[in-house]
């Protein structure tokens, strides 16, 4: 059986509990974790540790919490007061965390299902955006990370043109597989408006809603957008379920054209920050 499961963030409690609701078995299923794995709830470590234990068992997305991370261990970015990275960071096996990191995914097929932290822009079918994320998975693992991390905090450029090169380029893939939320007709990002689907700013659309989308009819499942709570449609699922701010963690079964839908509550309620 394969679930999809929406941003733990750290909740390595509630993941637990997630685990034994759907009586996973690492022998028999499969996961796909659609990023933010890490940040802002009480156990980062113990989220790792727990699924670095599961092997081939579960494949995981990175969120920007991830990146953030990755950036704030290189010096690229300044830790926030609100993170709850320290015990990963301070950890005896640091290296090996970062680099287990790198080599996560930032875009996988399952089951049919087009699996992304956070969306994608309406220029790009499935396999650009598999593409897309290919090219950061390719940078994640190179020796010119460190350097691409202290330029990889930006919100331009805003749309997309296959003529983008360089860090503006993977800056920009970025943004939209672990930031996008709102778009305009012409593909441009706003990154600012964190609001459910009804608060988009005047002349922008939720991602999947977006006209001309090349993806319609490509099922997508993402996390990473708290405020839109559980979406699940025949073509979508949204699974950031705010787990980290005293919601749900959500799993969704999607194999063999079953659909089932697990959730258990969290304990954590941490104030967004």
């Amino acid at each position: 059986m394969i679930y999809l499961i929406g941003d733990v963030q750290g909740c390595c409690d509630a993941f637990e509990r997630l685990l034994a609701a759907i009586g996973f078995s690492p022998s028999r299923d499969r996961l796909v974790v659609l990023g933010d794995l890490v940040n802002r709830g009480p156990g980062s470590l113990a989220t790792l540790q727990r699924l670095r234990g599961l092997g081939d068992a579960a494949t995981c997305l990175l969120g920007n919490h991830d990146l953030h991370l990755l950036a704030v261990a290189c010096g690229g970015r300044k830790a926030h007061r609100s993170d709850t990275l320290a015990e990963v960071l301070a950890s005896p096996e640091r290296g090996a965390w970062l680099e287990w990191l790198r080599q996560r995914r930032m875009a996988v097929m399952e089951s049919g299902w087009l699996c992304v932290h956070a969306g994608v822009v309406p220029q790009w079918n499935r396999d650009d955006t598999l593409a897309r994320a290919a090219e950061v998975e390719a940078m994640l693992r190179s020796d010119a990370l460190d350097e691409f991390l202290h330029q990889m905090y930006a919100d331009e450029p805003l749309r997309w043109s296959p003529a983008l090169e360089g860090n503006e380029r993977l800056r920009f893939i970025i943004n939209v597989l672990t930031r996008i939320r709102f778009v305009d007709a012409s593909g441009a990002l706003d990154l600012k408006t964190k609001e459910g689907a009804g608060g988009a700013p005047s002349g922008f659309y939720p991602w999947f809603e977006a006209p001309g989308r090349r993806t319609a009819g490509v099922p997508i499942a993402f996390g990473h957008w708290s405020t839109l709570g559980l979406v699940n449609r025949p073509e979508l699922l949204a699974l950031d379920t705010g787990c980290v701010w005293g919601g749900s963690l959500t799993a969704v079964r999607v194999d063999g054209g079953r659909r089932e839908v697990f959730q258990v509550a969290c304990e954590q309620a941490q104030a967004p920050g």
